[in-house]
C-alpha cells in the first residue's frame, strides 16, 4: 500500500494555510466519509505533521487514506476538546477510539424511600443527592450494584421484598425467604427497629471496606452462641461470615481510609492485529479500598499511540473527558499511568473542577504509593487484554467447530436467533438476538410484532418475522443491513422447513437450523429439515447454542408488558404435571416469583393453598431433576 495519499499535494498546501490557533480537524476519505477527528492547540502545526515525516503504522494508514479535511477553530483548548468529544460520538470515525455513550454511574444508597417509607432500605440510585442518605460508589454497572446488594441481603438477612415498613408489618403472611431463613422477617413484627438499624449499620461498614471488623464481631457472636448451645444462631453467624468473605473478595485495601481517587492504567500492545485489544483499567478507590473497577478495550484501526509533538492531540485526553462528562461525582484526584500533553492535563483539570464544584488534579505519579496504584491498574489492564484475546481465539475456534458440524461454507461470524412469544391468540411477537463473533450484540436485538398471522400459528409468525427482517439486508443503518451467516430458530424441523421455503421463494440463501429443547425446556440439539444434529459431544458448541437459545427466550419475554409477562409466567408453571391455571396462580400469589418457586423446598410448596403433597413433589422435581451434561 502507498504510504502517501493520492491527494498529498493538495493536503500539504491546504494544511500549510491553516491558522495557528486551537481547533478541531476532520479527516475524510475519497468517498467523503469521516475517518478521523482530532484537536490541537495549533491547527497548522498539527495537521501538517500528518503529511510530512514518518509515523507509526496505524497513523500512516490513516494519513494515506485522507483525501480532504475540514477544520473548525475554537477560542480555547477546552472548547476544542469538548467539540472533539462531540464529533467523535457523532461520526464514530474508523481511526478514533470508540467512545461509550455517556451513562450515569449507579450508587448504593442507604436511606428512606422517596415514596414516604419510614424505615430506610438499601437500594440502587442513579444520583447522589444531599438528602441525608448514605451513598457508596460509583459502581461500573447496575449488575455490580445488584450483585453487592443481593450479597448484603443474603448475609445480613435484610428484606428484599417491596413491602414498606412499618406500614406493612403484620398485614400479610411472611414470604418464602423468611421461611427459608434468608430474611430476618420484619413483617412478622418480631424484629425491632433497633435490630434492623444495627443490620444496616453493618451493611454500611461493609461498604466502607470494614469487612474484617464485621467478620470479627460475627465470629465472637458465633462462639458465644455455640458455648450457649444455641446452634441455630451459631449456624446463621457462620453463613453470614462465609457471605462476607465472598463479598470481601471484591474489596482490596490499597491505602489509608482517607484515600479517594480514580486510577487509570493503560496497557498498549505492539501487536498490529485486528482483534488484539489494547486496554484501559479504571480503579474507583473509596475510603482506601477498590470499590469497583471498569475496563475499556481498544484495538483494530483505532489510533492509540502518543506521538511526540508539542501540539499533539493525545487520543486519551478525549477518552478522559468522555469518561467523566456524565458523572455525578468526580474525586479530587485522578491518577494516570500514562502521560498526556501538559496543556491537555491543565484543560482537563479545569473542566473536571468546573463540573464537580471542587478542585480536581489530573496527574501521572513517578514514585511512591500513587505510582504503585498506577502499576496495579496497568497489570490489571494487561490481564484483561490477554483474557479478551484468549476469549477471541477460543470463540473463533468454537465458530469453526460449529461451521464444520453444520457443513457451512463460511465462518458464522454473525448468527441471528428467533423466538416466538404469544399469549393465546393475541400479543404475538418474535424476538431476534444477534451473536457477532461469538458475543451477544444487544444493540442489534429487535422485536417484530406479528401482523398477518391470526391465532397461534408459530410457523406463519416465524416466517413473517424473518421475511420482514431480511428485507432490510444491504441497507445502511442500525445493523439490520448486515447479512447473517447463520439463522437459528427456537423450534424444530417444521419451523426450519417453512422458513427455508419462504427464503427460497424470495431468493435468500442463508443456512437455517432449529434449536430443539428437551422436556425441561433446555437446549438438547440442533436440527434441519432432514433430522437432528447432535451437539452434545462438542462442549464448546453446546455452550454457544445453549447461551443463544436462553438469550433469545429471555429477550422475547422481556419485551412484553408487565401484564403479559405475568400471564406467561403462569402459563410456564402450567407445563408442570398436575398444575393448572388455578394452582399456577396460587403458587405465584403465595411465593411471588418464578425464582422463589424454583428455590422453595417441598414443605414450603406443600403449604401453598390448593396444592397437594403430590403437586408439591411435581413442582420440586421439575426444577431439581438432574440434567444431562454434554460430554467433553
Amino acid at each position: 500500500m502507498n504510504d502517501l495519499s493520492p491527494n498529498i499535494g493538495h493536503l500539504r498546501e491546504k494544511s500549510a494555510a491553516l491558522p495557528r490557533q486551537p481547533g478541531v480537524y476532520i479527516m475524510k476519505n475519497a468517498a467523503g466519509k469521516v475517518i478521523y477527528v482530532g484537536k490541537s492547540r495549533s491547527l497548522r502545526d498539527r495537521v501538517s505533521q500528518y503529511f510530512h515525516g514518518a509515523h507509526d503504522p496505524k497513523t500512516t494508514r490513516m494519513a494515506a487514506s485522507v483525501y480532504d479535511f475540514r477544520f473548525i477553530t475554537c477560542d480555547t483548548e477546552m472548547e476544542a476538546l469538548a467539540l472533539e468529544n462531540s464529533l467523535i460520538k457523532q461520526y464514530t470515525p474508523k481511526y478514533n477510539i470508540k467512545l461509550k455513550d455517556a451513562k450515569s454511574y449507579p450508587y448504593i444508597r442507604i436511606g428512606s424511600g422517596e415514596d414516604g417509607a419510614e424505615w430506610p432500605r438499601i437500594t440502587m440510585s442513579r444520583k447522589r443527592t444531599p438528602d441525608g442518605s448514605l451513598y457508596f460508589g460509583p459502581y461500573s454497572s447496575t449488575a455490580t450494584v445488584f450483585s453487592v446488594i443481593g450479597q448484603l441481603e443474603r448475609t445480613l438477612k435484610l428484606p428484599s421484598c417491596k413491602r414498606k415498613f412499618p406500614a406493612d408489618i403484620g398485614r400479610e403472611r411472611p414470604c418464602v425467604y423468611y421461611q427459608m431463613g434468608r430474611c430476618m422477617g420484619i413483617c412478622t413484627g418480631e424484629v425491632s427497629r433497633e435490630e434492623y438499624d444495627s443490620a444496616l449499620d453493618q451493611a454500611a461498614g461493609i461498604l466502607r471496606g470494614g469487612t474484617r471488623d464485621v467478620i470479627a464481631g460475627l465470629t465472637a457472636k458465633m462462639l458465644r452462641a455455640s458455648d450457649a448451645l444455641e446452634f441455630e444462631q451459631a449456624a446463621r453467624c457462620r453463613d453470614a461470615i462465609a457471605g462476607l468473605r465472598k463479598l470481601g473478595e471484591r474489596q482490596k485495601a490499597v491505602g489509608s481510609p482517607d484515600v479517594e481517587c480514580d486510577v487509570i492504567g493503560l496497557h498498549l500492545t505492539d501487536v498490529d492485529e485486528l482483534k488484539f485489544r489494547d486496554c484501559a483499567a479504571v480503579f474507583y478507590i473509596r475510603s482506601g479500598y477498590i470499590a469497583d473497577s471498569e475496563h475499556f478495550l481498544f484495538g483494530g484501526d483505532e489510533i492509540t499511540s502518543e506521538e511526540e509533538n508539542e501540539n499533539g492531540d493525545s487520543p486519551f485526553s478525549v477518552f478522559l473527558m468522555s469518561l467523566y462528562q456524565s458523572r455525578e461525582f468526580i474525586p479530587g484526584e485522578i491518577l494516570l499511568s500514562f502521560e498526556i500533553p501538559d496543556h491537555d492535563r491543565a484543560v482537563l483539570s479545569e473542566y473536571f473542577t468546573e463540573r464537580s464544584g471542587h478542585r480536581v488534579e489530573v496527574r501521572t505519579p513517578k514514585r511512591g504509593a500513587s505510582k504503585y496504584l498506577c502499576d496495579m491498574a496497568v497489570q490489571d489492564a494487561a490481564r484483561h487484554s490477554e483474557n479478551r484475546a484468549k476469549q477471541d481465539r477460543d470463540g473463533e475456534r468454537t465458530l469453526a467447530s460449529l461451521a464444520q458440524l453444520l457443513k457451512l461454507e463460511v465462518l458464522p461470524e454473525r448468527i441471528e436467533a428467533y423466538d416466538i412469544s404469544n399469549l393465546g391468540d393475541e400479543h404475538i411477537t418474535c424476538g431476534m438476538v444477534v451473536c457477532a463473533e461469538g458475543r451477544m450484540k444487544k444493540s442489534e436485538y429487535r422485536t417484530f410484532n406479528i401482523k398477518s398471522s391470526s391465532g397461534q400459528d408459530d410457523y406463519a409468525s416465524m416466517t413473517e418475522a424473518i421475511s420482514r427482517r431480511l428485507a432490510h439486508m444491504g441497507q445502511d443503518g442500525d445493523g439490520m443491513g448486515a447479512v447473517p451467516d447463520l439463522i437459528l430458530l427456537d423450534g424444530g424441523r417444521g419451523h426450519v422447513s417453512v422458513v427455508k421455503e419462504m427464503m427460497a421463494r424470495e431468493g435468500y440463501e442463508i443456512p437455517v437450523f432449529g434449536m430443539v429443547k428437551d422436556e425441561h425446556h433446555k437446549t438438547r440439539t440442533l436440527c434441519d429439515e432432514d433430522g437432528e444434529i447432535n451437539i452434545a459431544r462438542q462442549a464448546d458448541v453446546f455452550r454457544l447454542i445453549y447461551g443463544i437459545q436462553e438469550e433469545v427466550h429471555r429477550y422475547s419475554v422481556s419485551r412484553m408488558t408487565g401484564a403479559k409477562r405475568k400471564t406467561l409466567k403462569t402459563s410456564s408453571l402450567e407445563s408442570i404435571r398436575g398444575i393448572g391455571p388455578a394452582k399456577a396462580k396460587a403458587l405465584l400469589k403465595a411465593l411471588g416469583t418464578i425464582g422463589a418457586v424454583r428455590e422453595a423446598d417441598r414443605d414450603t410448596l406443600a403449604e401453598v393453598p390448593g396444592l397437594s403433597r403430590s403437586d408439591a413433589d411435581a413442582v420440586y422435581l421439575y426444577y431439581h431433576k438432574p440434567e444431562e451434561k454434554p460430554s467433553t
